[in-house]
């Protein structure tokens, strides 16, 4: 499936933005109080657990990189007298109010004295899967409301905000490649291109609660730090570039640790777990290597599109 393109005849059937081209290339907005944004996921290039904090976070070393796997949002002013959110596509498994959507409304709206607005979001990127979908889902909420009322804050201003709700949610307001290293939420820009060749991402039907995700990890500072090792061309990353993640998480999950082995037996020059997982990404050096490696795979969600 290339970037979901077959989800777009259910789009026209069920889902209601009035004003939404129904493609995942184009989006064609009439007035600035219809606002519409496609919200990306990202993928992990590399993730070192460096050291466990005093307050019971752990501070890490990753590269977020933007992928063009999209879930599309919608912010338009309330028909009514308060705020609502209505999903369609993927089921969440979530009440509108505990919504980081909601949350990252509810931040704008006490920050800069917005208005009520009624949301709506064609789920498309998975959940559980190390992805970061629902934190991009709440950054564009941020960047459509500041722009659908002129409210006037710059992306460092909303970066700011953001990390109120999530860690990687500064990431998806500035949304182009960042070294990350703190809780995952400092962030400096990032010289690395994969431009030309093909990913393909892999979700099993399992989700990796953070408990297990963190379990048996022992933090440490790596051999060779990850902005070193993403210099070197994507072909010489496997069994340099790493994440710390995957031994707790592929012992607990073997599907896991079989969806990437598949992924490189199948010709990818790279290979790792998204972020504390389920998903997992291979980096292809052409269409057909990567179209044709995913018939090995059933009972996953699976996703093929251009870097």
């Amino acid at each position: 499936m290339l970037n979901g393109a077959n989800d777009t005849g259910e789009m026209k059937r069920n889902f209601s933005f009035r004003l939404f081209i129904c493609n995942f290339a184009t989006c064609e907005q009439e007035t600035k109080t219809d606002m519409i944004g496609f919200a990306n996921a990202k993928i992990n290039l590399g993730l070192d657990i460096v050291r466990r904090r005093p307050d019971g976070y752990h501070d890490i070393v990753t590269v977020f990189y933007p992928i063009k796997l999209n879930d599309v949002v919608e912010v338009v002013p309330a028909a009514g007298e308060q705020t609502t959110l209505t999903c369609y596509g993927r089921p969440i498994d979530c009440p509108p109010e505990k919504n980081l959507m909601m949350k990252a409304c509810r931040l704008m709206q006490e920050q800069y004295g917005l208005p009520h607005v009624d949301m709506y979001i064609y789920k498309h990127i998975p959940d559980g899967a190390g992805l970061g979908g629902g934190s991009s889902d709440a950054s564009k909420v941020m960047l459509l409301m500041n722009e659908m009322f002129s409210a006037g804050a710059s992306l460092d201003d909303l970066a700011r905000l953001s990390a109120k709700i999530g860690a990687d949610c500064p990431f998806f307001i500035h949304n182009t490649p960042m070294l990350a290293t703190g809780i995952g939420d400092v962030l400096s820009p990032c010289e690395v291109s994969l431009r030309g060749k093909w990913l393909v991402v892999v979700k099993p039907a399992v989700s990796v609660p953070t408990k297990v995700a963190y379990a048996n990890v022992t933090p440490a500072q790596p051999v060779t730090p990850i902005d070193e090792i993403i210099k070197l061309p994507a072909g010489q990353w496997q069994g340099l570039l790493k994440n710390d993640f995957e031994p707790s998480v592929m012992a607990e999950f073997p599907i896991i640790s079989s969806i990437k082995q598949t992924l490189l037996d199948g010709g990818a020059v790279y290979a790792s777990m998204s972020g504390s997982g389920s998903a997992v990404f291979g980096i292809f050096d052409s269409a057909k290597l990567a179209e044709d490696v995913t018939n090995n795979f059933t009972g996953c969600d699976k996703y093929v599109m251009e870097l």
